[in-house]
């Protein structure tokens, strides 16, 4: 089974601050830039504004969306955009996901998990896996999300993989069921095959 912390009941602020420590400590070990991977959707904004407002060396780190719908950046559905507006005034650069990009190692990955295991745009009905040769995918998702019917450009599971640690804020009883099944290995969504293929630290907080 993969090596997993679960911190129960965690607030904004405390995710904030394990995030900021973790890029505090990578700063500190080494004098290259260093690259992280967020997720959108509704959840993380509020603890992405927290997190920004940290006295860290933001010239230093470049945020990479984990996926966004295949819109301009202007875009009410775009996760780059609203990504761009936060850390872009606190000094950090941007990505923005094509598949022509040169994806980094990140110092973190952090994810979000939907109702269905789907990680990043990673949708059960795409197949995703551990050795995908792709490091950037576009791709469709089905069903459609009926909030938000785009096509999706996300990176890939070993792109996930290649990281220091990985982490998650699962919310709600349901999304918490799926993730538990599979932390244990008893099912073969996406966030499982993740989670099977994980050899760092995963940290999961609800």
């Amino acid at each position: 089974m993969p090596d997993i912390d679960i911190i129960e009941n965690a607030s904004d602020e405390d995710i904030a601050s394990f995030i900021e420590a973790k890029l505090r400590t990578a700063l500190a070990a080494s004098e290259e830039p260093l690259a992280i991977s967020v997720p959108g959707g509704s959840t993380p904004f509020p603890i992405m504004q927290k997190l920004v407002q940290a006295d860290l060396d933001w010239s230093r780190i470049t945020v990479w969306p984990g996926d966004d719908r295949v819109v301009p950046e202007e875009h009410d559905a775009s996760n780059t955009g609203k990504i761009r507006a936060l850390f872009e005034p606190a000094g950090a650069q941007v990505a923005t996901l094509t598949v022509m990009e040169q994806v980094p190692h990140f110092a973190l990955v952090w994810l979000g998990m939907g109702a269905d295991g789907h990680i990043a745009s990673l949708f059960p009905n795409t197949d995703p896996k551990a050795d995908d040769s792709a490091p950037i995918r576009r791709l469709t998702p089905d069903p459609l999300p009926p909030e938000a019917p785009f096509d999706r450009v996300t990176l890939t599971m070993p792109s996930l993989l290649d990281s220091d640690a990985l982490m998650f804020v699962i919310r709600g009883d349901d999304k918490r069921a799926v993730f538990d099944t599979a932390a244990a290995g008893e099912s073969d969504l996406p966030v499982a095959r993740l989670l099977a293929a994980a050899s760092q630290k995963v940290t999961c907080f609800t």
